[in-house]
């Protein structure tokens, strides 16, 4: 499997299972997609999310009825508490050309990452389904260890577009800007603002840097 990063605006992301697991996944995909569950029963964490649901038991349904819900979706999510029946579902998804993740079963076309998501960055950790709990840690890690991530990603756009105006050769531009990352004294202004932080890095790296290389 490869990363990617989708656009799943207007997308329709169809889910079976209306359990814990069920609403994990729709919480996953809510925000951005439009979410529909199919299920006999449904986690009180539905009511707090923008899905839509549908009452239905997959067990009764047959393969011709099944493949008409899943007709149209852009993708689909197995979250029945049946691994033969998320099976089932994968394989008329298949048939389809649909994309499906199973949640407990044969494995799907895509996985579910664990996410660290801020307003300038998005950083999706898997293990391949072999330890969730390790993507979870890493992800927390780097919530808890770059907790001004954000504002680095805004500073470093601001000094990147100031080299850019510098008589200076790529390599000295990443240079600086890495040495920006690991700076201790910018890392600690970047608590207070990115503003402070920009004061930082002219008074280290840019005073005294001109265009005309005065």
């Amino acid at each position: 499997m490869i990363p990617l990063m989708l656009d799943l605006s207007g997308r329709s992301v169809r889910i079976f299972g209306g359990g814990e697991v069920g609403a994990r996944k729709a919480a996953f995909f809510a925000d951005e997609a439009a979410v529909q569950i199919f299920s006999r029963s449904f986690s009180s964490r539905f009511s707090s999310l923008p899905v839509t649901s549908q009452v239905l038991d997959v067990e009764l349904l047959d393969d011709q009825t099944l493949g008409d819900l899943i007709k149209g979706a852009f993708l689909v999510v197995a979250a029945t508490s049946s691994p033969d029946q998320n099976n089932r579902i994968g394989r008329i998804c298949r048939d389809l050309g649909v994309l499906f993740n199973n949640a407990d079963g044969e494995q799907g076309d895509l996985q579910l990452p664990a996410v660290a998501r801020g307003e300038q960055y998005l950083i999706a950790v898997s293990t391949g389904g072999s330890s969730p709990a390790v993507a979870r840690y890493i992800r927390e890690t780097i919530e808890r260890e770059v907790p001004c991530l954000d504002r680095m990603i805004l500073l470093q756009r601001e000094v990147r577009g100031a080299l850019k105006q510098l008589p200076l050769s790529s390599d000295e531009r990443r240079r600086i800007l890495s040495a920006i990352l690991r700076d201790s004294a910018v890392n600690s202004a970047l608590n207070t603002g990115v503003d402070q932080a920009v004061a930082v890095v002219w008074t280290r790296y840019l005073q005294g840097r001109s265009p005309d290389g005065c």
